[in-house]
């Protein structure tokens, strides 16, 4: 540790017995420095500083209220971006160019260069939290820095509001574009729906499985009609065998005084047509085919009665009691088979009409798959575009809401804290500080440039400096012998010396107390 301390004062030593040697050229060059400072330093502009803090408040009571009724931007973010883009190119012509700020120029290359200036040294910082923003420029003329913070807080306060709006514009226009496009498309899928539908009439709309389980049932009931009209027609065949062996005529001697009420077959036809319709209208309605055809069936007896009438008129037989089947048991079976006649020919309509619609859902069935998968897919692509038109209008009606939330109030409220000002004195580095390194900076190159000679020409004051440095034993030294005149002449050097470097040091703060008096008068 000894050895350490030991050499660094050695070299310390060294140090100033080498400047202490070369003074004339320390000196020379700390004057030579000196005055170039003093030259160059008026040269050199003073800055001052202008600064501005902005706080925008994007917490509004109309944010929560407008929750889901309107689009709402992250304002937060636009803020940012904004902060991060507003020196930009078109931002700063546009500061340039405003009057009050009061800059000309005398060509375009000078236009160019001091919107590139004004790029780099306009700076707009962001608190670490919070929309705090301090918007800050340096120039030499202090009223011309004030202007141009002026001028880009009002630039930041009002940026973005014609862009916004021209945006909202824009997308107005694009939604109700995109609104009609869709509703024309709308419109030709329910026209294509509506003539699907009208061509494929009581095939679409229905699946297989409905067409299959109709089937099932028709055939079900056609079979059970077949059946019961086979039951009817072998009791209306009884009907007719004993009708057949069965004497229409009781004995004379067991006949009664008076004249029995005869009923014609034909009348009891009709009158249990009419009681099987009346059945009928009970339960269904005139356009059931059940109903249609027992009116049918009923028309048809009517018809044979009327030209049963007609015939026996023109024949000259009327209906006599000598004539009439005067056997009860005779009456009952002619009742009993005009019944049953009755029963087989609605049976017999009622099974034609049902055949009638198997057959035609037979041959529907096999157009049902395809009929359902072209009225699916209609179906879908009508879908998709009818959720399309209503998220557009959704989106319309929630734009429109946005920009009358814009044009009645801000979402964000720009508020300068700080307006702008210009400080007082001008920005590290000044003047004054300047002189004051220009005073340090003289007479360090003055030692620095004495150190730097004694590097490239070395001298030794003694044996041992020399053995270390170059690592040889020394054969010997020679003294020097100082006489009486010598010592006046060392006498007389160091003498101008220290007039030289006194002269230096008062100049130096001369100059110095000069400085401070012309940066207290600015």
């Amino acid at each position: 540790m000894d050895e350490g301390v030991n050499a660094w004062v050695a070299k310390g030593r060294h140090a100033v017995r080498a400047v202490q040697q070369r003074r004339w050229i320390a000196i020379s060059v700390a004057w030579a420095v000196a005055i170039a400072c003093a030259i160059g330093l008026p040269l050199v502009p003073e800055r001052f500083e202008a600064t501005s803090r902005i706080y925008v408040d994007t917490q509004t009571v109309l944010k929560p209220l407008m929750k889901d009724l309107a689009y709402q931007p992250d304002i937060d973010q636009q803020v940012r971006m904004l902060a991060r883009t507003l020196i930009s190119r078109p931002n700063v012509e546009r500061l340039i160019e405003r009057p009050e700020v009061g800059i000309a120029f005398s060509d375009k290359k000078e236009r160019e260069t001091t919107i590139s200036r004004l790029m780099e040294q306009i700076k707009v910082v962001a608190a670490e939290r919070g929309n705090l923003y301090t918007i800050s420029y340096r120039d030499p003329n202090p009223e011309r820095a004030r202007r141009l913070v002026e001028g880009t807080v009002a630039l930041f306060v009002n940026s973005g509001t014609g862009d916004k709006k021209r945006d909202s514009v824009d997308a107005g226009h694009f939604i109700e574009e995109q609104i009609k496009n869709n509703e024309t498309k709308l419109t030709e899928s329910e026209n294509r729906l509506k003539e699907f539908k009208i061509r494929n009439f009581g095939v679409s709309g229905v699946s297989n499985q409905d067409y299959f389980a109709r089937m099932s049932t028709l055939s079900d009931e056609v079979n059970k009609l077949r059946s019961d009209m086979h039951a009817a027609e072998q009791a209306r065949d009884s009907y007719r065998r004993e009708l057949a062996a069965e004497d229409p005529h009781l004995p004379t001697e067991s006949l009664p005084g008076t004249a029995p009420v005869v009923v014609s077959e034909i009348d009891a036809r009709i009158e249990s047509q009419r009681k099987q319709l009346d059945d009928l209208l009970r339960r269904y309605t005139e356009e059931h085919p059940d109903v249609i055809s027992a009116r049918r069936v009923l028309s048809q007896i009517e018809l044979q009665k009327r030209q049963d009438l007609e015939a026996n008129a023109r024949d000259g037989r009327g209906k006599s009691k000598g004539t009439a089947a005067t056997s009860p048991v005779y009456q009952k079976l002619r009742v009993a088979l005009a019944d049953s006649e009755a029963q087989v020919a609605s049976l017999r309509s009622q099974l034609a009409a049902q055949q009638e619609r198997l057959n035609q859902v037979r041959a529907l069935a096999g157009r049902v798959p395809q009929v359902e998968a072209e009225l699916a897919q209609l179906n879908r692509d009508y879908e998709v575009l009818r959720k399309n038109y209503d998220l557009l209008v959704a989106r319309r009606e929630s734009a429109s809401l946005g920009v009358k939330l814009d044009e009645s109030s801000q979402l964000a409220d720009f508020r300068v804290v700080e307006p702008p000002r210009v400080s007082p004195t001008p920005v590290f580095p000044g003047r004054l500080h300047l002189a004051l390194a220009a005073v340090v900076i003289a007479l360090l190159a003055g030692v620095a440039v004495a150190l730097g000679m004694d590097l490239l020409h070395p001298t030794f004051e003694d044996i041992r400096t020399l053995e270390q440095l170059s690592g040889r034993p020394s054969l010997g030294a020679v003294s020097l012998s100082k006489t009486r005149e010598w010592h006046r002449l060392a006498r007389q050097d160091l003498v101008r010396f220290s007039g030289a470097a006194a002269l230096l040091i008062t100049l130096q703060l001369g100059w110095l107390g000069w400085v401070v008096t012309r940066s207290l008068a600015h």
